[in-house]
């Protein structure tokens, strides 16, 4: 096992992240399924795993999953404000697993701590955002040779990791987690949409009700964080660049604006899309007074926030995860968060329930990937759809839930271009 030794907050924290990490593995049967499984087959044995991701009790979880399976696992922060500092004393001090991360860390800790994981000398990467990847093929070129592939988990280092590929720059194989069905259709659009409220809410305490909320990007986030802003009775306003979503969200009952036009009239704006400056200067230029602005993207880099601070003549923390920016002529802006994962920043991330699904294509894309050994090439690979399905499967039985099988018959004419009317 590794000699690494973890850097967190307070070591005297772990009995309570004991605890939030125990009250998450009720909420996850599906992990604790594979769980046992790999308990008793050690698919992992002997397998170093770094992984660069959110430090919650669920992300805890999925980490004692990959022990089980015999895997040596080593954490870092993904991000510099979603660690919960409990979880990861426990992490190091109950569980043994060494952990970096720290809450509200800077910069340099940040990058430090990536660099801790890759002392480790992985097999195995596991990333939010695709950082650990990144640092890796720029300055440890010489370990790469050890790492059998990688997993990924976010829309943004989807968008990353493809982009290497397409470079020629990525050196080893990664499973798209993200872009599983029993992920992106649940995770994104019911995690992030309960969480990213419940983060909003934690952290300013507004009624939504009446408020024109504006959705930046109608992806399976931007759906859920409408669907909720809209069942708490918001006026709910998309803005988009894909016709096709952008039409999805007329049909479905949204207004939708260019984001100029919903700058004017929005009281709360929420950016859901995985690209730079979507609330830019010209749109911060147009806000109203009292305007206030959460990301819910992977990087802070959504809102235009050196522009923000350019503007301001005055700036003050007004709650916690609340900064009050004052402009030239008056307008006051409230940024949530610094910018970052409104959900993990100000609240506790998505549900254990839906995480459950998250990590077992975490868990069970390790494992996939290990077994196909040198068959994958260095490109994005999606999970494969045995895989989703078992997934489905087993959340469906963990619910009590049954559902029908074709008959012979019926499996027969969905294969055959015979009969016809």
């Amino acid at each position: 096992m590794t000699g690494l030794k973890g850097d967190v907050r307070d070591l005297s924290l772990a009995p309570k992240g004991k605890l939030r990490i125990e009250w998450a593995e009720g909420q996850m049967p599906v992990l604790r399924l594979i769980r046992q499984r790999f308990e008793k087959e050690k698919p992992l044995s002997g397998v170093r795993v770094s992984g660069c991701l959110h430090i919650t009790a669920e992300t805890a979880n999925l980490a004692l999953t990959l022990r089980a399976g015999g895997a040596d696992v080593v954490l870092c922060a993904s991000n510099r404000l979603s660690t919960q500092d409990d979880v990861a004393a426990a992490l190091n001090a109950e569980y043994g697993i060494p952990t970096f991360a720290i809450k509200d860390e800077d910069g340099e800790t940040y990058y430090r701590h990536i660099r801790s994981a890759i002392a480790h000398r992985p097999n195995v990467t596991m990333d939010d955002g695709a950082d650990l990847v990144a640092v890796l093929h720029r300055e440890h070129q010489d370990l790469i040779a050890n790492i059998a592939g990688g997993t990924e988990e976010t829309t943004t280092g989807v968008i990353r990791l493809r982009a290497m590929a397409a470079d020629g720059a990525l050196k080893y194989p990664i499973v798209a987690v993200n872009e599983a069905k029993t992920k992106h259709l649940f995770d994104n659009r019911y995690g992030t949409g309960q969480s990213t409220i419940d983060g909003i809410l934690r952290s300013t305490n507004i009624l939504l009700a009446g408020k024109n909320f504006v959705v930046s990007g109608y992806g399976w986030c931007g759906r859920g964080v409408a669907m909720r802003a809209r069942g708490m009775g918001a006026q709910v306003i998309i803005t988009e660049v894909d016709p096709i979503r952008a039409l999805e969200a007329v049909m479905e009952g949204y207004q939708v604006l260019p984001m100029t036009e919903a700058a004017r009239v929005g009281d709360v704006f929420v950016t859901t899309t995985g690209d730079v400056n979507v609330i830019d200067g010209a749109h911060i230029d147009g806000l109203k007074d009292g305007a206030i602005l959460a990301n819910s993207g992977h990087f802070n880099v959504e809102i235009n926030i050196p522009y923000l601070e350019q503007r301001a003549k005055a700036k003050r923390r007004v709650r916690d995860f609340v900064d009050e920016y004052t402009l030239a002529d008056g307008r006051r802006v409230y940024l949530l968060g610094d910018g970052r994962l409104i959900n993990l920043a100000a609240a506790e991330g998505h549900p254990a329930s839906v995480m459950d699904m998250s990590f077992a294509n975490q868990a069970l894309g390790v494992e996939y990937m290990l077994a196909q050994g040198k068959k994958l090439r260095p490109q994005v690979y999606v999970i494969p759809e045995e895989i989703d399905r078992e997934i489905a499967r087993l959340k469906l039985q963990s619910m009590g839930i049954a559902i029908d099988v074709l008959t012979p018959e019926q499996a027969k004419y969905l294969t055959s271009w015979k009969e016809g009317t």
